[in-house]
């Protein structure tokens, strides 16, 4: 629930965020890693050949964002469905070692854990394999998600959606839960994806990108400051149709915008960053936006924060979780105030 009063500073503000439970709901996922070295192309077909030197499997999806809600000192409750298979061995033990609960994992003998395994050599992607399905739960999965999911809202601050089209979330259950929140007073944030886009109604806030904003309201426009006027029509859109408090688009290289309850419109610009890699930005931007707001922050300050995190993690190669101690320096630095 938000703070009585709220942090005067930002080491008050990082400081409330250890007394914060986060439930985070959606699809879970493996991302796997083989890095190498390629110094020829394969005599078979026109493809590098990569010679293997190590291997990782880290957390991901909805997984990576409960590893960024720890590392900023909140404690996170996952709420998904995992295979009953060796990807689904693979993230429990991963969970195990990380600190995470599984209180909330629902195992099921109909669809495999995601896994995505990543090709990288010098330090560059090469090739990405998936092994998962899309198809929605079937009744059995679905009813254990929602009994994991009203055990664990009793105990959270604030529920993220993270959504990436697994099947996972579905409309109902997504209305369910959005309505059990809100009748707790618990505020709901979305990291939305295409099929789901219109199911959030009523959620606290809502974060897609330029392109899920684009694909899921089926509408044109570009990203330059010409567009400006189609973007924010596309904005106004979005508040007919989910009416949610707070929109937070991120913009990519452009930073974010955000608009509060109050229609208040603000564009926040990117940092300059040496961008390494984009995997997982969005997972630390929803993660500090959630907390934020969980606290009772204004929006602005809330995306300013959250765009700072999210170019902090693109310096890395990979999906990892923010630092905490270098986010509050990256805020002390450009002079952030609550």
């Amino acid at each position: 629930m938000p703070a009585a009063v709220l942090p005067a500073s930002l080491p008050e503000l990082f400081a409330a965020f250890n007394n914060l439970t986060v439930l985070i709901v959606g699809d879970v996922m493996m991302d796997a890693y083989v890095w190498g070295k390629t110094t020829r192309i394969s005599p078979e077909a026109p493809v590098p050949v990569v010679n293997v030197s190590r291997t990782e499997q880290r957390l991901g999806g909805a997984a990576n964002v409960a590893l960024n809600v720890q590392a900023l000192g909140a404690t996170p409750l996952l709420c998904a469905v995992i295979g009953d298979d060796q990807g689904g061995d693979q993230l429990l033990e991963l969970l195990r070692t990380s600190g995470l609960s599984a209180d909330g994992i629902v195992r099921s003998q109909h669809r495999p854990t995601t896994v995505k395994q990543r090709i990288l050599a010098h330090g560059q992607q090469l090739l990405r394999i998936d092994s998962e399905v899309e198809t929605d739960l079937n009744e059995e999965e679905s009813r254990g998600l929602a009994e994991s999911f009203e055990e664990l809202l009793s105990r959270a601050d604030v529920v993220i959606f993270e959504d990436y089209d697994k099947g996972v979330l579905n409309e109902p259950s997504i209305q369910q839960f959005i309505q059990l929140a809100r009748q707790q007073g618990i505020p709901t944030v979305v990291d939305p994806k295409k099929k789901n886009f219109l199911a959030y109604q009523h959620c606290t806030l809502f974060k897609p990108n330029l392109k899920e904003l684009r694909e899921g309201l089926k509408l044109e426009f570009g990203d330059t400051d010409a567009e400006k006027p189609a973007f924010e029509a596309a904005v106004a859109r979005l508040r007919e149709v989910l009416t949610p408090e707070i929109v937070l688009v991120t913009l990519s290289e452009r930073g974010v915008f955000v608009e509060n309850g109050e229609m208040k419109r603000t564009y926040i610009p990117a940092h300059l960053r040496s961008i390494s890699d984009v995997s997982g930005a969005g997972d630390t931007v929803i993660s500090i936006a959630a907390l934020c707001v969980a606290i009772g922050l204004p929006a602005p300050v809330t995306a300013a924060l959250a765009n700072l995190g999210g170019g902090l993690v693109c310096e890395q190669v990979g999906v990892v979780p923010i630092e905490k101690q270098l986010l509050l320096a990256e805020a002390q630095a450009v002079g952030l105030a609550l």
